[in-house]
């Protein structure tokens, strides 16, 4: 048997019937619904039945139903804890999957957020999309070995050992210091080093410190971009460590290293003087950064996809 609701209309007409002394088996027949239902709806009001007062009340109840909300005070701590810490919705939940750990839907904490329900505001989140860069005007060269070249293994993030390389700058006009960054193409494990400008030299010293943490075997290929910070290609291929340089305006073909480099932005805006910044807020940064759960990586981090291979 179906069931529908009494309407305004409805109440009116019950509250008219009961004016002309009608009883509620007889309002009842007259609308065509069970007895009960009239019974039940003059329960509504205590001191005469009132058509407008039962909508009311009618109205406020349905406004109370619905599926109460599981967004307890303990898993409201938990998503604003990773939400602090610049992972998005998708990662706080993928890596609460990959623990076998209880979480709602990324959908549901992003429902949530702009229902204003977590404290962190939106701007925890990362802005999505890029304003068009200025055009490249400090120089670059056409030697070296071009990516066409480099073997399918690599570009398929099949093999351990292959870095793609790249430099973070201060303001222009602020100082020379920037950032020397690499990033491990298959863990997307992420480095970057203070050095003191953008030049040949300053990039090889980067290079070297980079060849004192890793073993020889986890140094097999460097990708760059075409910028003459990486005129020192041949001193590191006399390292044993194969260069290929990316095609020009083809960022995508190092776009992990360019999404490092956007995370690295939000601990180190544009304007930042990069020389100024301390080896502790680097060092920081770069640790959030690899202990981020990444959607690439079924959800476990940089750090952990690192020590696999060393495992």
């Amino acid at each position: 048997m179906s069931y529908s609701h009494l309407t305004i209309t409805d109440r009116i007409k019950i509250e008219t019937y009961l004016d002309l002394g009608l009883k509620s088996c007889q309002i009842a027949s007259k609308l065509g619904v069970h007895k009960s239902t009239i019974s039940r709806e003059l329960r509504r009001c205590q001191n005469g039945y009132s058509a407008v007062l039962a909508q009311e009340q009618y109205d406020h109840r349905a406004k109370q139903k619905g599926r109460k909300s599981c967004l307890t005070p303990k898993l409201k701590k938990k998503i604003e804890k990773g939400l602090k810490a610049s992972w998005s919705p998708e990662q706080i939940c993928g890596r609460y999957q990959l623990e076998q750990k209880p979480m709602v839907a990324f959908k549901t904490i992003y429902n949530w957020l702009y229902a204003g329900l977590i404290d962190p505001d939106l701007s925890v989140l990362r802005r999505k999309g890029k304003s068009r860069q200025p055009k490249e005007t400090r120089g670059t060269f056409r030697i070296g070995t071009s990516i066409a070249k480099r073997l399918k293994e690599v570009r398929n993030r099949e093999t351990f050992g292959h870095w793609e390389l790249d430099t973070v700058v201060s303001s222009r006009g602020k100082s020379k210091g920037c950032l020397a960054n690499f990033l491990e193409r298959k863990t997307r494990f992420y480095l970057a080093f203070k050095i003191p400008d953008r030049t040949a030299k300053a990039m090889f010293s980067a290079i070297e410190q980079l060849c004192r943490l890793f073993p020889k075997e986890a140094l097999k290929t460097f990708t760059s971009d075409r910028g003459k910070e990486f005129a020192c290609y041949p001193l590191v291929e006399n390292l044993g460590i194969s260069f290929f340089f990316a095609d020009a305006y083809s960022s995508w073909q190092r776009g992990s290293n360019e999404n490092a480099n956007g995370l690295l932005r939000e601990y180190f805006p544009k304007k930042t003087d990069l020389a100024a910044i301390s080896e502790e807020a680097l060092n920081k940064a770069l640790y959030d950064i690899n202990h981020r759960p990444r959607k690439c990586l079924a959800y476990r981090t940089a750090c952990e996809a690192l020590e696999d291979e060393f495992d």
